[in-house]
């Protein structure tokens, strides 16, 4: 089914210009995001944030066997308006700034090319093509995604060994010091919203808590025209913040933030560390104890060193296994 969903996901014949498909915003070199700030759709519209890496969709479904997108799980989009990966696809195809495509239409364009009928006899034990089963697929392809070979997932599982599970105090034998310092740095500053999770330390995301906030502002404007899961929530609470994004891979995933404002992890830390703004909903955890924006003041050095763990969630298999690539010819 992962595989029938693989070849949905590329199949640029599902847009309604047949130019665009799943896998032209979300790229695998790029954790299947986009290096654009914007992608564009078809006739070339531009969208209207950037395309969100789908690493950052908490699924490893296919490592666990269990549903993470069912209660607990991630929500899809950077507003969390999809609850589940079909929903997140139903909303791509449907949008016109990216596929154009009614269901009723997609269901037509599977059905026209003569190489589906075989993979849904594989994958359902039927050639019968409809909406449901299509989403099925496509959403079996996604939730098979899981990165989970980075340096800092070896390393978890070496410190597993020794019988050591804290993750966040111990530094990694196969770290360097740069590496382990920004581990630090990392739990000090970043942790609490991009969990890092101790006691169950393979299944860390570094995204949002299932138990906590998805979805935060984290002082990108005072007072942002975008207001994000606002808009599809209707509470002002809501208004200005966004899905808090996985951070595996990141430095594969460029540009970063809802907008695509920042083009590299330089970017992105000299934000926090000095350019947080005074929204009205902004994280408490940015704020100081007279509600003003916390300035982190880092280094140099400890910047770079942030950096240097960051690159340590970087999986490099998953971003070329073929299993996940396009499968069409070019």
């Amino acid at each position: 089914m992962a595989t029938l969903g693989r070849v949905l996901f590329y199949d640029k014949n599902l847009s309604k210009d047949r130019t665009i498909s799943c896998g032209s915003c979300h790229k695998q070199e790029f954790a299947f995001g986009d290096n654009a700030a914007v992608s564009k759709g078809v006739f070339d519209r531009s969208g209207e944030r950037n395309s969100i890496a789908l690493m950052s969709v908490s699924s490893f479904s296919s490592q666990y066997g269990v549903d993470l997108n069912g209660p607990g799980g991630k929500r899809f989009f950077w507003d969390n308006r999809a609850a589940t990966a079909a929903d997140q696809g139903r909303g791509s195809m449907n949008n016109p700034k990216e596929m154009d495509m009614s269901m009723e239409e997609i269901v037509a364009a599977v059905q026209a090319q003569p190489y589906y009928a075989p993979l849904f006899k594989k994958a359902f034990d039927d050639t019968k093509i409809n909406e449901d089963n299509v989403m099925q697929a496509l959403a079996e392809f996604v939730n098979s995604i899981g990165s989970l070979n980075s340096r800092f997932d070896f390393a978890v599982k070496a410190n597993q060994d020794k019988g050591v599970f804290d993750v966040i105090n111990f530094p990694f034998s196969d770290f360097n010091l740069q590496e382990n310092t920004g581990k630090s740095l990392y739990m000090l500053h970043c942790g609490s919203c991009h969990g890092f999770d101790q006691v169950n330390a393979p299944l860390i995301n570094f995204t949002g808590s299932p138990f906590g906030s998805d979805n935060a502002s984290n002082g990108l404007d005072a007072d942002p025209a975008d207001k994000g899961v606002g808009a599809v929530s209707g509470r002002s609470e809501d208004d200005g913040t966004f899905k808090i994004p996985s951070l595996r891979n990141v430095a594969k995933s460029a540009p970063y933030m809802h907008d695509g404002r920042f083009n590299t992890l330089e970017e992105v830390i000299e934000h926090y560390n000095s350019g947080v703004k005074a929204h009205t909903n902004l994280n408490p955890l940015l704020r100081n104890a007279d509600g003003s924006p916390k300035q982190l003041n880092l280094s140099s050095a400890d910047k770079q060193a942030l950096i240097a763990f960051l690159n340590t969630l970087t999986d490099e298999t998953v971003l070329a296994d073929v299993r996940f690539s396009d499968p069409f010819k070019q």
